[in-house]
């Protein structure tokens, strides 16, 4: 099986000030007290590889290899790589999680961070990441969940904004409210219940700076990126839609009480 699903947002600048921001701590925190170094790691959909070059950092002298199934961010990964000293200790390759070209038990952990939510069937890419996980080794996912996100004030235009993305993410074949499917998945996808551990963490923006910088970036994504193409091309919004909806980010962002909040669900799996 190949991928049948497109990436909602792409890789437009506002898209990727988000994907660089993120790092192992803030993303990852809850599957660093398994890494060792001298692991073996796949990380699948690694984007601009901050995430990656930090797990490489981590396993040293190991060795990361980042997965993308969009080739055009990789030199941005591979130059993260070699800004954060760990060119040495990682590759990056182009692959679709949902056939992974790697032989069973390659490696001792399989990472993928907000993919399950764009994926055509995740339960299949979840079987591929244990497959080719070691015996005793962890497949590790978190996914956000878009209808859980919640913020202050009550804004009717990022109530439209949350309906229009979620229609759209779904017109692409993904599922953005993956979270909470994310410890079914990995059953259906043949983990023993018993070794699946399912916790939560939260993204929360609400000083100044934060505001500035988070609404900035998705009122850019409401009417720049891919997610915009879509919404029009496809019948959900008009770009005066796009535009009313990239101004309540405005307006939330300018609000000193603004406060959002982005929850997210984690699974640690013992293959």
């Amino acid at each position: 099986m190949s991928e049948t699903a497109t990436y909602t947002h792409g890789h437009h600048a506002s898209v990727l000030s988000s994907h660089t921001w993120r790092t192992a701590e803030n993303s990852a925190a809850y599957l660093l007290p398994r890494l060792r170094p001298g692991m073996k790691l796949l990380d699948v959909g690694c984007g601009p590889g901050t995430i990656t070059a930090d797990l490489a950092a981590l396993v040293a002298p190991g060795h990361v290899t980042g997965l993308e199934y969009a080739p055009g961010i990789l030199d941005q990964a591979r130059r993260t790589a070699a800004e954060k000293g760990v060119a040495d200790t990682t590759a990056f390759v182009v692959g679709d999680v949902h056939s992974l070209d790697f032989p069973d038990d390659t490696f001792d952990v399989v990472h993928a961070h907000q993919v399950l939510q764009h994926v055509g069937d995740p339960v299949r890419a979840l079987s591929e990441m244990r497959r080719v996980c070691k015996p005793g080794g962890y497949v590790a996912a978190r996914d956000s969940d878009y209808s859980a996100f919640f913020w202050f004030p009550e804004s009717s235009r990022l109530e439209e904004w949350n309906r229009f993305y979620c229609q759209v993410a779904r017109a692409n074949g993904g599922e953005p409210n993956a979270g909470r499917h994310l410890k079914s998945w990995a059953a259906r996808a043949g983990f023993d219940r018993a070794d699946i551990r399912a916790t939560t963490s939260t993204w929360c923006f609400s000083t100044d700076d934060e505001r500035a910088w988070w609404g900035a970036s998705w009122a850019d994504r409401a009417v720049k990126s891919d997610f915009a193409k879509v919404a029009v091309e496809g019948g959900f919004a008009t770009p005066e839609d796009l535009e009313r909806l990239a101004q309540g980010w405005r307006d939330w962002a300018a609000d000193e009480d603004g406060w959002l909040c982005i929850p997210h669900s984690e699974i640690l799996c013992k293959a």
